[in-house]
């Protein structure tokens, strides 16, 4: 499938979050993103990213994962095939907010970080580990890096 005719990746915000990403950078994003799922080997079904509230997301933690503490991202894995890419990705927009000023980075820099972590989960990445965060921490690096002309 083209990028350029049917994205693929979407973009949607859970109400009352007033966020939106300018239909640029979608266009931008979908790209990179894009790029990140080709260079893993993976084929794109589909990719659907949620940005909401940290109240949605806690509450989406607790019922799916039984996990009681707020979180950045969450990732579903829909793919019912081998290397095909098919999920839904929940994004706390506060919540990246509040670690873009943590961090001392650009908000756009750690949503761009939150939105590849996600994606590598569905790439068959995990972070459980202390070795799984180091090689985590590097392909978000490497894939920030290359996705720098699309920021």
């Amino acid at each position: 499938p083209s990028i350029t005719n049917e994205p693929l990746i979407y973009f949607h915000t859970e109400a009352p979050l007033a966020f939106e990403l300018r239909a640029a950078k979608e266009i931008l994003y979908r790209q990179w993103l894009f790029q990140v799922i080709e260079m893993e080997g993976y084929e794109l079904t589909e990719l659907n990213y949620i940005f909401c509230s940290d109240e949605h997301l806690h509450e989406m933690n607790v019922q799916y994962l039984q996990h009681d503490t707020f979180t950045d991202v969450i990732t579903f894995d829909n793919s019912e095939e081998e290397c095909q890419i098919e999920g839904d990705i929940f994004i706390s927009i506060p919540r990246i907010e509040e670690n873009a000023e943590k961090f001392g980075v650009h908000f756009l820099e750690e949503l761009r970080r939150v939105m590849v972590h996600g994606l590598l989960h569905l790439l068959g990445y995990g972070d459980k580990t202390e070795a799984e965060q180091l090689e985590m921490e590097a392909k978000e690096n490497f894939y920030l890096k290359k996705g720098e002309s699309y920021s």
